[in-house]
């Protein structure tokens, strides 16, 4: 009894509020015509005096109506039939709609401007507004659709009156709901409330009222089953597609609750034996429809919940049905893509196709086509039915739409996805199973059901809709949306190159197949010549923009794959090093900037290769001889052919590749002569399981190789990540040789070999090559870097020269192995002292020669233990001879160092005076 209250009081406020807008409506309508007939007689207006009126009538009817209809008059004032075409306004000319927005008014009619000025005050909400147009007015068509549903509830609970009484009186109010709107917007409401164009009563009403005849007719079936589900499907059907229909007259929120209605009512009506083309066909009736109605209104969120609705009942009908039915899957999806693009996308009058732009409803159709695609590939019971012919069908058609129409670029991004996404999952294939009743989703393998071939075939036959496709719609589209271009290039590539990896993974020999190195070798023709294609479309030509970047690219990709499935690992790995001297010369003829990047992706292939495999051939078949086995080209090659890439690109891009290509060329350089050493030190084993002194080593030379290699491309394109990451290296480089080349791995402490060959040894590897590249380093970035960096380097090469003259003599006297606890002879006692000596004077040469005060510093200090070992240590130990030569050594060498120091102090007091 409350609600039905509440419902009663609700509809006599809402016309209580219709009936006091009607009369402010004809007060306006009134002025107007004053202010007309002062247009039409051509007297002055002056400014007028108003008096106060209350802010609820500025928003009777829009100023900007006013201001067209005054402007339209006064354009023409000598018309003689002005006066009737005003009178007819006046009666009731229908605008319908709350989209209507004044558009009739010339251009140049100066009366506007005051009219317009006249609006912009009008437009000023306030409380009163609010309250008496747009919440009352939603309010009361919610109050109006429960009023409705409390009702019938109330009969029923009261027993007044039977069902069908109660149904057809609910059937009543809601075709009276419809009823009234459609009269209100007849005769009170041309325009929505100016201030409160969301509160357009007659759309209101015509929810409300739909909303009740949804509900009588569900009603009608489902708890009363006065009707059977064939009429119920017809009556709901027929409903929300008039809803929709209405939407044309009352705007885009009628049409969104028709949707809804009409998507809803397949799930409400239950059938004992469904027919899914029933289903189908009305969801087809419907897309169309609403894809009529939002092309003609440009409703973009309407055409993008309709593209939703069908594709979740698609998804769920593939799930959840009990067999494979191809015909109604395709029907459905045809019947999608169709409506996209001859509806929704179709032209209108003599316009053309844009090139710009994204048209966002078709990634609905994008999503949901593209998935019906997938699971017609993957999911078993699908695959078994020939589903794979159906789904390559699908995705022809997504490119086939994405090529005519050219704004549902997103059909194409779903096509290439779900081609990926199939021929990634050819090992193995999965299949897509969802209980939607239980709430989960999962993907579940199978065995290799598709795995045959027909895959093969379907593949070839998709490999070139792609590449056919992606190249002419990327030249189409070069000049004019370079995004455009670049996308179908993208996916022109990427997908034939997936295909040709997959099959050759299920189908192929991996160890060498000439039969898919020939179809990779195809592809790189086809890519190199659909680039140049595309770039000779370009404005102005031949610029190598994004498009003929991917199109270069993948012909790079598929060179690739060409070599590694056409020759060994040894011979792939050469070849590839050499691969980065063709893009570097093609600069010659064309200055693509993609061309130096691709040789920098030669470089990142050769070094994935030897990460995972630095034998080159594999440690079996590796020879044992030192410098002439696979090592030498396989590291050698590639550094010479980056070093010519460089020198290449220096004299025709020069940009950053060329910087990238000297790193590289450098770098193997330094691996080159390391993994030489580190095979001949270990008699041609490479990979060993634990780190040893000879692997650190090449890990340090490494560290001050990429050092030096920063710095150098830094000096010529300074970059504080080049130069902060110059001095990290180099820290780096400091930090392994103090823990590892002096205390962890030092042979004095592990006993380690120092290897068979003399001089090209461990000692060599481990503390010569480091102290000269330490010492370079250090004279390179004496005036680049700061000066506490350069004096660290060159210490650490002074002391691990000093440690290889030290070693060298401990294993001169102690062979291959130099451990301590193998003691010390007095003549090898003797010639360290000797040693250390030649050394502190070598390293005062230097420093006074470089200027360098760390090398004098390191001089005094090794000459400091020299004395001291000379008078601790030698003279307990040596004996005879040996102990009169170690004290007149050392004297003789002091006294030498004194003389030294004061000719370089009487030269410099010449100098200054």
């Amino acid at each position: 009894m409350f609600e039905s209250l509440i419902g009663l009081v609700a509809i006599i406020a809402l016309f209580v509020i219709i009936a006091r807008q009607q009369s402010r409506i004809g007060l306006i309508e009134r002025e107007l015509g004053a202010l007309r007939s002062l247009v039409l007689s051509g007297a002055p207006v002056a400014p007028p005096q108003h008096k106060p009126v209350e802010p609820a009538a500025n928003d009777s009817k829009p100023a900007n109506a006013a201001a067209a209809t005054v402007a339209d008059t006064a354009s023409s004032p000598k018309d003689k039939a002005a006066p009737k075409r005003l009178a007819k306004a006046k009666i009731g000319e229908i605008e319908s709609g709350p989209w209507t927005t004044g558009k009739t008014a010339p251009a140049g009619s100066a009366p506007a401007e005051p009219a317009a000025a006249t609006a912009k005050a009008a437009q000023k909400p306030d409380i009163e507004t609010a309250l008496g147009t747009r919440w009352a007015v939603w309010v009361g068509g919610i109050a109006l659709a429960l009023g409705g549903l409390f009702l019938i509830r109330y009969t029923i609970e009261a027993g007044i009156f039977g069902p069908g009484v109660r149904l057809s009186m609910a059937a009543l109010l809601g075709l009276v709901l419809v009823g009234g709107g459609e009269f209100i917007r007849r005769t009170g409401f041309r325009l929505p409330v100016q201030g409160a164009a969301g509160a357009y009563i007659p759309a209101i009403l015509t929810a409300a009222g739909a909303f009740i005849l949804f509900g009588t007719v569900y009603a009608a079936h489902g708890i009363y089953g006065f009707i059977g589900p064939a009429l119920a499907f017809t009556l709901l059907g027929a409903i929300g597609v008039a809803t929709i229909a209405a939407a044309l007259v009352h705007g885009q929120a009628l049409a969104g609750i028709g949707l809804l209605g009409a998507m809803v009512t397949p799930m409400l009506i239950a059938s004992e034996a469904p027919n899914p083309w029933a289903l189908f066909g009305y969801l087809a009736i419907v897309l169309a429809a609403t894809g009529v109605i939002a092309r003609m209104r440009d409703w973009t969120f309407l055409m993008a919940a309709a593209f939703v609705g069908t594709g979740i009942w698609v998804v769920l009908f593939m799930t959840d049905a009990p067999g494979a039915n191809l015909p109604v899957i395709l029907f459905i999806d045809a019947v999608t893509l169709a409506v996209l693009a001859f509806v929704w996308l179709g032209r209108r009058g003599g316009e053309t196709e844009p090139d710009r732009g994204f048209d966002w409803p078709s990634i609905a159709p994008g999503f949901f086509v593209g998935l019906s695609a997938l699971a017609l590939f993957v999911d078993p019971a699908y695959a078994a039915a020939s589903g794979a012919l159906a789904g390559a069908a699908l995705i022809a058609a997504l490119v086939a739409v994405a090529l005519y129409r050219p704004r549902a670029l997103a059909l194409l991004h779903a096509a290439g996805l779900v081609t990926v996404l199939v021929y990634l999952g050819i090992i193995p294939p999965t299949s897509v199973a969802a209980d939607f009743s239980g709430g989960a989703v999962g993907v579940d393998g199978q065995p290799a059901l598709i795995s045959d071939p027909l895959m093969l075939r379907i593949g070839i036959g998709l490999g070139l809709v792609f590449i056919g496709a992606g190249f002419w719609a990327a030249r189409r589209f070069a000049v004019t949306a370079w995004v455009r271009s670049a996308s179908w290039a993208a996916w022109g590539v990427v997908a034939p190159l997936v295909i040709l990896l997959a099959l050759w993974f299920t189908f192929g020999n991996l160890d060498r197949d000439l039969v898919y190195a020939a179809a990779a070798a195809l592809l790189v023709a086809g890519f190199a010549s659909g680039g140049e294609w595309i770039a000779r479309g370009e404005e102005p030509p031949l610029q190598g923009g994004a498009a003929v970047s991917f199109a270069l690219g993948g012909a790079a990709v598929a060179g690739l794959l060409m070599l590694h499935m056409a020759f060994g690992s040894g011979l792939t790995t050469i070849l590839l090093g050499a691969a980065a001297v063709v893009p570097a010369l093609a600069t010659r003829w064309r200055a693509y900037p993609v061309l130096g990047w691709i040789s920098v992706g030669a470089v990142i292939a050769v070094l994935a290769r030897i990460a995972f495999d630095p034998t080159i051939v594999g440690a079996q078949f590796l020879s044992t001889t030192p410098v002439f086995n696979w090592l030498l080209p396989g590291y050698g090659v590639p550094a010479l052919a980056f070093g010519f890439a460089a020198w290449q690109l220096a004299r025709t891009t020069d940009g950053r590749p060329r910087l990238a290509m000297e790193a590289a060329a450098a770098l193997f350089a330094l691996l080159t002569i390391a993994m030489l050493v580190r095979h001949a030190m270990h008699g041609g084993v490479i990979d060993t399981g634990m780190v040893t002194l000879a692997e650190q080593a090449i890990y340090t030379l490494i560290a001050l190789g990429a050092g030096a290699i920063l710095v150098a491309i830094d000096m010529r394109s300074p970059s504080s990540v080049l130069r902060y990451g110059s001095i990290v290296a180099g820290v780096v480089s400091v930090a392994f040789i103090v823990i590892q080349h002096f205390l962890a791995l030092n042979p004095l402490f592990t006993d380690e070999s120092t290897g068979r060959i003399p001089v090209f040894d461990l000692l060599f590897l481990a503390y010569l090559l480091p102290a000269v590249a330490a010492g370079g380093l250090a004279l390179y970035i004496r005036d680049k870097r700061p000066k506490w960096y350069a004096a660290m380097l060159a210490v650490v090469a002074a002391v691990l020269a000093f440690a290889y003259a030290t070693l060298s003599v401990r294993r001169l006297f102690k062979g291959e192995f130099i451990g301590l606890w193998s003691g010390l002879g007095q003549l090898e006692t003797y010639t360290y002292s000797a040693l250390w000596l030649v050394i502190g004077v070598a390293l005062l040469t230097a420093g006074v020669r470089l200027k360098s005060q760390a090398l004098r510093i390191a001089s005094a200090a090794l000459i400091s233990i020299a004395v001291l070992k000379v008078f601790v240590f030698d003279m307990s130990e040596l004996e005879g001879v040996l102990r009169a030569l170690s004290f007149i050594g050392l004297g003789a060498v002091l006294i030498g160092i004194g003389l030294f120091y004061q000719r370089l102090l009487t030269r410099a007091a010449k100098e200054t005076t």
